[in-house]
């Protein structure tokens, strides 16, 4: 077909495309190159068709806020990741909703997230982490950072917001595991969510008999009244257990890989327990690194001229986080890890209306990671090569699996 970005008859590159092989925590090389090509360019899905890929960081921001742009993956042209069944579900929550239902439903689960509230929650964060190092230093090494502390750290501040049993932490990682990854099929997928549906409906259950100061109880109230029905409130739950462990996780152990390779930042955090440094270094983390390497896809509902294309109704948009925040026009040597870099525009957290509701927690909860583990592991170094490490290149969500530490 023709590439209508360049009028050329060249194929629309296959999309999504290989990590690069060499830095690993630089997105695919296939994928900066269509940087070059324009700020729209086409690329070709499992099923043929030939969505917009936007590579540029101002151009994610205006068509993320363009009301002609939808999240909700049952509208025509939608850039699906797998073919759907009729036993998919129509919703996995809010995320894939637009106003004003999408606003109905974050509304309700607002309020623990806001600054003020997570700001309360530091204290209880620092003493977990410190817990947790405390334990990781009780034993000789070498240890996974990742079972040890990255996983921990934010499974136990997310069940402790939603009110869930930390103790059934192996099961809801498990199960999110197997939604996330995309060599799943969908049929297991698909079993992995009503799982965990089913639990989270029998937690609500619990908080209608025996409320508690927590998010479950809170929604289990808006069922009573009618505001939402026990799935919808279920698949709620849902969202943001997955959503305020497998993010955060994954961020506290790449972003200390991303460190240990580089050691003359490191030296910043590991030697500084100044907030404002420590802010910065989170941004700076948060852009280079970029965990969510699917894209962000929308559906266009109306036609829109934009860049030169007009972008018809019926079409798709592929909007990657990782080549919006490896834009030179915004981020000078957008390649260059520099904690003191001190720009705060990056999209780790997407833009718009659908913009992470949880961004505050995660925010705080690395900026404890990454001002205290250094500090007092100084010495922390890999307990393997380098080039040894498993990184995540089957999920959604890009990571390590394993990160063996020792000091």
């Amino acid at each position: 077909m023709a590439d209508t970005s360049t009028g050329t008859a060249s194929p629309a590159p296959a999309y999504p495309m290989p990590r690069a092989t060499g830095c690993p925590f630089d997105p695919a090389p296939e994928l900066l190159t269509q940087r070059e090509r324009g700020r729209l360019v086409r690329v070709r899905l499992w099923d043929g068709s030939t969505p917009w890929l936007v590579t540029r960081h101002a151009d994610q921001r205006a068509l993320l806020l363009d009301p002609r742009v939808s999240a909700d993956f049952t509208k025509p042209g939608y850039p699906l990741q797998t073919a759907r069944t009729e036993d998919d579900p129509d919703d996995i929550g809010f995320i894939t909703m637009d106003d004003p239902e999408h606003a109905r439903l974050r509304r309700m689960v607002t309020a623990p997230f806001t600054l003020r509230r997570v700001e309360a929650l530091r204290p209880g964060v620092q003493q977990i982490v410190d817990d947790l190092i405390d334990g990781m230093l009780a034993e000789p090494g070498p240890v996974d950072l990742v079972r040890a502390f990255a996983l921990p750290v934010p499974s136990l501040v997310i069940c402790a917001l939603l009110g869930v049993p930390y103790e059934d932490h192996d099961f809801f990682q498990e199960e999110s595991r197997t939604l996330i990854r995309l060599n799943v099929p969908r049929k297991e997928q698909t079993a992995a969510l009503d799982r965990l549906v089913a639990y989270l409906e029998k937690m609500l259950d619990d908080k209608a008999e025996h409320p508690a100061e927590d998010l479950l109880s809170d929604l289990a109230a808006r069922i009573a009244t009618g505001e939402l029905t026990r799935e919808g409130a279920a698949r709620i739950g849902v969202l943001l257990l997955i959503a305020g462990h497998e993010t955060t996780a994954n961020m506290i152990a790449l972003g200390t890989a991303a460190l240990l390779a580089h050691p003359e930042q490191l030296a910043l955090l590991r030697d500084t327990d100044d907030p404002e440094v420590i802010a910065a270094a989170v941004e700076e983390l948060l852009r280079y690194l970029t965990i969510v390497h699917n894209g962000r896809r929308r559906a266009v509902l109306a036609d829109i001229e934009f860049a030169g294309e007009v972008i018809r109704a019926g079409e798709g948009l592929i909007l990657p986080n990782e080549l919006a925040n490896r834009d030179p026009d915004v981020f000078p040597d957008p390649d260059r890890l520099d904690l003191t870099r001190g720009n705060r525009r990056h999209v780790a957290f997407g833009f718009g209306v659908h913009q992470c509701l949880g961004q505050p927690l995660t925010r705080m909860e690395l900026q404890v990671v990454y001002g205290t583990l250094y500090r007092r592991i100084p010495a922390l170094r890999l307990a393997t090569a380098a080039e040894r490490l498993p990184y995540k290149h089957d999920g959604s969500i890009y990571g390590v699996y394993e990160l063996p530490v020792t000091w």
